[in-house]
């Protein structure tokens, strides 16, 4: 699985977009904003099969509150459940079309620095852009942007990631997908894991079960603590997108 360049380099090249309008997918019209908008209120009311304590609409809050923290610098708590939730609480009462345009008006401000931002930074904006869109097409029922450009960027960055999960289990971690063949990890313990790309990129965010990921291709004895990303945990049950 070679990367020839940096995520943050690649991002800039496909003019990755981090506002509702064409992001994170950048697919046009499939992309969150046209989704959203296609949406009735019972759909928006909906929660979301991925991340069930949030509604369709909550899942939106959640990302346009991002963007917004990032340029009025509130990221104490970044990334814990208080700080999303206060994301989610704060635009409770807004119509969607409120916030899409605050998410337009405060994902352009941010996609203006991410030329600046450092790589781990930009890798781990997609992925969460990514993997949300992805809860909000469960939720509402439009499954698709499953090889887009933020897929491709997420699973990458993903992959940097787990080697930092490979290298204390002593494991050599070699995964490989129809986009092809990644090793992490210098380890003694030889693990070989083969499945979907998609899938995988929807493991490391705990969006599938344990009982998912040990039904994957291993070499070895499965290994899903290898897989799943340190701040999040399987599913209890499984998940089919």
């Amino acid at each position: 699985m070679k990367r020839p360049d940096g995520i943050a380099q690649r991002t800039r090249r496909r003019n990755r977009s981090y506002s509702s309008g064409s992001a994170p997918s950048g697919n046009g019209p499939t992309g969150v904003s046209d989704l959203v908008r296609g949406a009735d209120e019972e759909q928006l009311e909906r929660h979301t099969p991925a991340a069930p304590e949030w509604r369709v609409r909550d899942v939106v809050a959640h990302l346009s509150g991002i963007t917004a923290d990032i340029n009025a610098g509130n990221l104490d708590g970044v990334a814990t459940d208080a700080w999303t939730a206060r994301q989610v609480d704060a635009r409770r009462e807004w119509s969607i079309e409120q916030v899409l345009e605050e998410w337009d008006t405060e994902g352009a401000k941010v996609e203006a620095m991410m030329a600046s931002l450092p790589e781990v930074a930009v890798g781990q904006m997609t992925t969460d852009a990514a993997t949300h869109e992805q809860d909000i097409r469960g939720g509402l029922e439009r499954p698709g942007a499953r090889d887009c450009d933020a897929i491709v960027i997420g699973f990458d960055w993903g992959v940097q990631i787990l080697a930092g999960l490979a290298e204390p289990a002593d494991a050599t971690l070699r995964i490989e997908t129809e986009a092809g063949t990644a090793t992490v990890g210098t380890g003694t313990r030889q693990v070989g894991v083969r499945a979907d790309r998609f899938e995988l990129f929807r493991a490391m965010t705990g969006r599938r079960s344990l009982e998912q990921i040990r039904s994957f291709g291993w070499e070895g004895e499965p290994a899903p603590e290898l897989l799943v990303f340190p701040i999040f945990t399987p599913r209890p049950t499984p998940l089919v997108e």
